[in-house]
């Protein structure tokens, strides 16, 4: 019984997605769930510690998911018509480095940055890269991606991995702690350095991508950072 009511919140979840990808994701969570709920029918006869880690199933699954964070283009990207955009992996790769080359800062665990940097936008796999333009409002895009974080956190099988994860991406979301602070500003920099780089590579002209994070920056660090590329624009002008 508690499978098909996974089973159908799961395929009703799916329906609210875009066409370009809700099939192949309902591919996916139609046979996970199903193990997902398994799992959880026979929890009652496992020992604690056997939920410690992800199964090897649960793990496949939930990396297999992540694909679509690599094959994902991000949109802002393709909507100006970039030759060869970044994916949704890129963006986060980065990030990802970005935190772990940063200078100390007092109250904040470059640590937890570099984890928060990896899972911030990985709700992106199921629901896609919603942008501004698209005309979504913000608490329905927080909806979406919170369900869909839900969706893969079950999918992972639970336990502390997925609450890690979970936290992670809520704290990011609420702008909650001196992490997120940071690596919302990370998230900026990622974006402006990479119109940089294609303004130089593809002669074009990105300039309301600098325009849409002007003055938004949290931390004297993202402030340092975006000061140094919008003067290496300039000299690149």
């Amino acid at each position: 019984m508690s499978r098909l009511v996974f089973t159908t919140i799961t395929t009703k979840s799916f329906l609210k997605l875009p066409p370009s990808s809700s099939s192949f994701h309902f591919k996916i969570f139609k046979s996970s769930s199903f193990r997902v709920c398994r799992m959880a029918s026979d929890s009652s006869s496992s020992s604690s510690s056997s939920s410690a880690v992800p199964s090897p199933s649960s793990a496949i699954d939930f990396l297999s998911l992540c694909h679509r964070l690599k094959s994902t283009k991000r949109a802002g990207w393709v909507k100006r018509d970039i030759k060869g955009p970044e994916s949704i992996a890129d963006h986060m790769y980065r990030m990802g480095l970005m935190a772990l080359i940063a200078s100390d800062t007092p109250g904040v665990n470059r640590d937890k940055c570099i984890k928060m940097a990896i899972v911030h936008d990985i709700a992106e796999a199921i629901v896609g890269d919603i942008t501004p333009s698209d005309g979504i409002p913000k608490l329905e895009k927080s909806r979406r991606e919170k369900e869909a974080l839900d969706q893969m956190c079950k999918l992972l099988g639970g336990g502390p991995r997925a609450e890690e994860i979970h936290e992670l991406w809520m704290e990011y979301e609420e702008n909650s702690t001196n992490e997120a602070k940071v690596v919302k500003d990370f998230d900026k920099i990622e974006m402006i350095l990479q119109a940089l780089e294609y303004e130089k590579e593809q002669d074009k002209d990105l300039e309301e991508f600098f325009q849409s994070t002007a003055g938004k920056f949290q931390t004297d660090l993202g402030k340092a950072w975006a000061s140094e590329i919008a003067s290496r624009r300039k000299k690149q002008d």
